[in-house]
């Protein structure tokens, strides 16, 4: 079974919680519009906290570790780090899950659920993923 969430206006790290218990319990699960998660808090200290762990990794030494800079990728690196991933049922279960920058042709008639978790009405000051990978240098938001 395929769970489809669109990921506009969810916060980040619930949600992601949400999603790491889905894929260790075996359900495929595919995140639309990972560009629109939000990060709640001060701006400056979240994009200095992905800048650091985008810099600790020395590319021209080839040694890590490497931090993504697209969204999507952002996204599943967070998951990645609520799940078993040196077991192999975590490689596993992180391979039933799908993220993607915008809402491909294909999922957009299907039955999208929003986890009541990670839906709440954000008062505060926040930052998307989408702006948070454009300030890392990406070039698909």
């Amino acid at each position: 079974m395929v769970t489809v969430i669109d990921g506009k206006g969810l916060i980040y790290g619930r949600l992601a919680s949400n999603v790491a218990e889905m894929i260790m319990a075996g359900e495929e699960v595919v995140v639309l519009n990972a560009e629109q998660i939000i990060i709640t808090g001060e701006r400056s200290e979240i994009l200095k906290d992905f800048k650091n762990k985008v810099d600790r990794g020395d590319v021209s030494k080839r040694k890590g570790p490497f931090y993504p800079r697209r969204s999507d990728l952002l996204f599943k690196r967070c998951v990645r780090g609520m799940i078993p991933w040196m077991s192999s049922s975590g490689r596993d279960a992180f391979r039933r899950l799908h993220v993607f920058v915008g809402a491909p042709k294909q999922f957009e008639d299907s039955n999208k659920v929003r986890p009541e978790e990670a839906d709440r009405a954000v008062t505060c000051k926040y930052v998307t993923l989408g702006e948070i990978s454009e300030f890392l240098g990406s070039k698909v938001r």
